[in-house]
């Protein structure tokens, strides 16, 4: 089984602001982007977008921070993702403000020469979301698309 790469949530131990007073706590989850080899998620460190705590993934959703690491000069920036990208890619990733899980992930699409769609924004209103997609081809070419769903989730 070749090697397969997801994006998924990891829940660190800050609060956001807007919930410091609730109760019980709740927990300020950011995604991650991971390589999975024969179901086997590869250990990597990742960096809280909120509190700049490093964790080391361990499994899909699951981490553990690591005490003592205050700062990670080593890990990968999206700065560094830039480099090995085509520019008009850059400048459309860079414009759409993207998390470094998304860098990675459309980095691994293009380095393994897959082609696959990346969820660039959602935007959910009452029953309708709209979705902006970025499809990579095989090729390296891409191209940008919306989509509109119907939520159909209460309607009787």
């Amino acid at each position: 089984m070749p090697i397969e790469g997801i994006r998924h949530l990891i829940e660190c131990h800050c609060v956001l602001p807007q919930f410091r007073n609730r109760t019980p706590a709740l927990y300020h989850k950011f995604i991650v982007f991971s390589l999975v080899d024969d179901d086997k998620v590869q250990q990597k460190l990742s960096q809280c977008n909120n509190c700049g705590i490093i964790h080391k993934i361990v499994d899909l959703c699951k981490s553990e921070i690591v005490h003592g690491l205050e700062e990670g000069r080593s890990l990968r920036t999206i700065e560094d993702i830039k480099m090995s990208l085509p520019a008009r890619l850059v400048e459309f990733l860079t414009q759409q403000n993207v998390d470094i899980s998304t860098w990675e992930y459309v980095e691994f699409i293009l380095d393994n020469k897959f082609e696959k769609e990346v969820i660039i924004s959602k935007d959910d209103k009452a029953d309708i979301i709209q979705l902006k997609i970025l499809h990579i081809k095989e090729d390296g070419t891409f191209k940008v698309r919306t989509e509109t769903r119907q939520d159909d989730i209460g309607v009787e």
